[in-house]
């Protein structure tokens, strides 16, 4: 009877042992998070050799030309653009919903300088999209890659890290999935760079922005602006048709003050904040606020993990930066995996891996640290730091070859690019 018994209980953990290994899967690399960088790594790996899961825990709502703009939109800079053309997915924008600006404008009470495409022979600075629009595109280039699963919708329910061992992820599904690099594309609060033990260095800004959606007067201006008052920036980011959006920084009191006004009130208080070349705003459409917070992983990578995007570094949004150098994580990656497995090298040895590093964590250290410090001087209202950064937007507009600088480097075309930001294949 006990060896029946026996038999009958070794049958059933058998079998679960063998379902659990018939569940497992491997690959390559198994990306966390797809959003615009995590698909966009995906994407560089698309054509491959490599396998590669994409997993991602919502499913974008689909795209109709009728619809409301998205709160959420970034002023793609063109080595942004030049990424996702490179991987196949800028038609996918173009095809759905996009706004080109030719001319940037930045003053306060007495400096004032305006940036213009034309100057450097370029048909626009930049490309105001709505993110959902950018992940789409992203999620629909990566259907025709034979090497490239995604998974979603799919929940992460247990993350595995040891050194020297792949890592695995279980799903919510029962799926398990091992991989020899594990990439953390899930976001400032990432599950993946918590799990691994990657720290970070963060603080307040002491300032929330709030973002507006209106309909105006004007229609889709090629311009974007950024106004600096002793209270905060405020931004225009021009959307197509009578819309655009609106950026409000301001303390987290008045943010709150404001978000409670009625609808008519509200309006009015924008009318009177902002400047006469908004034009009229007929309505409010949506509004959300969000704190300014920077922060910035100690270490991008360890052993078979890699951090992109913003499980890595959260940016002072002032010049919308953010979505441009986590793209630019995302090109650099797939550039050194690429690379590693032609050489046949193992492609989470911490080697290999540094590289990436070595690309990206200087680089987007300069970036956060000159947004600071703009931050800090547009910020301060003691008198000689006014007439400092008065006369510097005065010499921005006068001199040509500095003008012509800071503009080719908001653009991302200066600087110690990938290749994908180059438009070079990397295939």
């Amino acid at each position: 009877m006990n060896s029946l018994i026996g038999r009958v209980i070794y049958g059933i953990f058998s079998s679960v042992i063998i379902n659990r290994l018939l569940m497992k899967e491997e690959f390559d690399v198994v990306i966390v998070g797809g959003g615009m960088v995590g698909a966009a790594v995906a994407a560089g790996l698309g054509g491959s050799d490599l396998k590669v899961a994409l997993v991602e825990n919502l499913q974008p709502e689909a795209f109709a030309v009728d619809q409301a703009h998205d709160l959420r939109v970034s002023a793609l800079s063109i080595a942004s653009k030049n990424i996702i053309e490179t991987v196949g997915a800028w038609q996918g924008i173009t095809e759905r919903r996009f706004c080109p600006f030719r001319r940037m404008r930045v003053w306060e009470t007495a400096g004032d300088t305006e940036f213009c495409s034309d100057d450097i022979n370029y048909q626009a600075l930049g490309y105001i999209v709505e993110n959902r629009v950018t992940q789409l595109a992203l999620l629909e280039r990566l259907q025709a890659f034979a090497n490239v699963e995604v998974m979603c919708p799919a929940q992460i329910t247990k993350i595995h890290y040891s050194i020297g061992e792949d890592s695995s992820v279980e799903l919510d599904d029962g799926r398990s999935l091992s991989t020899k690099v594990l990439v953390a594309a899930d976001g400032g609060q990432s599950k993946v760079r918590q799990a691994v033990g990657l720290g970070v260095t963060s603080w307040d800004y002491k300032q929330h922005a709030l973002v507006i959606y209106v309909e105006t007067d004007y229609e889709q201006q090629d311009i974007t602006w950024q106004r600096f008052v002793a209270t905060g920036p405020q931004a225009f980011l021009p959307l197509t048709g009578h819309y655009g959006s609106l950026v409000w920084y301001h303390s987290p009191d008045e943010i709150s003050r404001l978000k409670a006004l009625s609808a008519d009130e509200f309006k009015h208080a924008l009318q009177t904040a902002f400047p006469d070349c908004l034009g009229k705003i007929k309505r409010v459409i949506s509004m959300a606020s969000f704190s300014l917070k920077r922060q910035h992983a100690q270490d991008y990578i360890k052993p078979g993990v890699a951090l992109v995007g913003d499980a890595a570094h959260t940016i002072n949004p002032l010049a919308g930066q953010g979505a441009n150098i986590g793209l630019l994580d995302a090109a650099a990656l797939a550039e050194v995996l690429i690379e590693a497995h032609k050489k046949n090298l193992p492609l989470g040895d911490i080697a290999v891996l540094k590289r990436y590093e070595k690309l990206r964590r200087h680089e987007n250290l300069k970036m956060m640290t000159v947004m600071d410090v703009f931050y800090q001087v547009f910020s301060n209202d003691i008198l000689p730091v006014k007439i400092l950064r008065n006369l510097s937007l005065g010499l921005a507009e006068r001199v040509l070859p500095a003008k012509n600088k800071i503009m080719r480097n908001a653009m991302g075309l200066e600087g110690n690019l990938p290749k994908l930001a180059r438009g070079v294949a990397i295939l």
